[in-house]
């Protein structure tokens, strides 16, 4: 059994300097931006933010400067973070790069691939996107069926991924494909594949959700031949691999501050006329927030020690999205006021957006089902 303990972990001296750097870099390029389109923050893409951003040397943090990378620490980085969606700041397109498929690569990838991705990552113009989930795998990533069968040169790939954030306007994917049907463990013989999205034989359909995005994409490889030298990795080793990149997706800032506008605007609002209701709401939503950030900042700090933090990063993932997924309906509540995507007061957008966003926070990232399985094996219950 695996022990569960947060331990507590305050940011450096560099970190908090670095937050003053962002902060006026904030306020300077997000003027033009309403509060609606703020509140799409975690889902919201613009490349001409992003390459500012990246300008700025705030993408690839972590990345050796050789790659174009700045090589600061995983605090540093959580502060950026924190303030970036703290401010509804637009990072869809270069998020998930930035956050674990740059990593990934660091960590397993070629010397060409890093080469010929990571430098456009830095500078926020080159985006990835993650190709997992399958249809009627539901959150078991271990049943995928795509397969990628080698051939002279290569691999020629035949499948779906479904929920790919984003990958209608990426430029690469890292993708999970099946290299070996015959093995009997269903968790062995997948392998990992840096993935050109202009490749004949690939299409990306977005689906539109609730509130009228096109983040999430259905994407099918019909024979699409795949190069062997992107292959990420060692074949056969897929699984290990994507369970150490899904440490990076399960536990930072966006697990609890994806709607982190609507609690500014809930505070503005009921500010007008405050009342002791409204003060314990408040104070209640505060505690949590400040408790989720304490957990994710302790796994941060156990991934710059070289910790393996899954256990306490499903934690995270799964409580933030309980946390977030309930701010619209005690919004609602306390305000009393409808959601209104046209017409409405500024509120009223912001509760209206994040009222529908927030139903898919309990699917990205892995499903509350599958999280709390991963829990409960972590700690010895089932």
């Amino acid at each position: 059994m695996d022990s569960l303990y947060f331990e507590p972990c305050e940011l450096p001296q560099e970190a908090e300097v670095l937050r003053g750097e962002i902060r006026d870099f904030l306020a300077d390029n997000l003027d033009p931006y309403s509060p609606e389109v703020r509140s799409r923050s975690w889902a919201g893409g613009d490349p001409e933010f992003s390459q500012k951003l990246g300008e700025a040397g705030f993408i690839g943090m972590r990345f050796p400067k050789k790659y174009g990378g700045h090589e600061r620490n995983a605090m540093e980085r959580y502060v950026v973070i924190e303030e970036l969606l703290a401010a509804g700041a637009p990072v869809a397109l270069h998020w998930i790069a930035d956050r674990q498929s740059g990593p990934l690569l660091l960590n397993y990838g070629t010397e060409k691939q890093r080469e010929m991705c990571l430098p456009g990552v830095a500078k926020g113009e080159t985006y990835f996107c993650i190709g997992m989930s399958e249809p009627d795998s539901g959150s078991d990533l271990a049943s995928i069926r795509t397969k990628a069968v080698k051939v002279d040169g290569g691999y020629v790939v035949n499948g779906t991924k479904i929920w790919t954030s984003e990958a209608h306007r990426c430029h690469y994917m890292i993708a999970l494909f099946r290299t070996d049907s015959e093995v009997e463990e269903k968790h062995k013989g997948m392998s990992q594949f840096l993935v050109d999205m202009n490749t004949p034989g690939v299409t990306a359909r977005p689906i539109r959700n609730m509130a009228g995005e096109e983040m999430f994409n259905e994407v099918s490889f019909v024979d699409a031949f795949i190069p062997e030298d992107m292959l990420v990795g060692e074949e056969g080793k897929g699984w290990q691999q994507v369970l150490s990149e899904l440490a990076f997706e399960r536990s930072g800032p966006e697990r609890y501050m994806s709607s982190h506008i609507l609690l500014h605007a809930l505070i503005r609002e009921v500010s007008q006329n405050p009342t002791e209701r409204s003060a314990v709401a408040i104070g209640r939503l505060i505690a949590h927030l400040a408790t989720l950030r304490q957990m994710s900042l302790s796994v941060a700090g156990m991934q710059d020690a070289g910790q393996d933090p899954s256990l306490a990063g499903s934690v995270v993932k799964d409580l933030g999205a309980v946390y977030e997924q309930d701010m619209p309906k005690i919004a609602h509540e306390l305000v009393g006021a409808d959601p209104q995507l046209m017409g409405g007061s500024d509120f009223e957008k912001v509760l209206a957006y994040v009222t529908q966003a927030t139903i898919s926070f309990s699917l990205r990232g892995g499903t509350r089902e599958i999280l709390r399985g991963i829990i409960a094996r972590g700690l010895g219950l089932r």
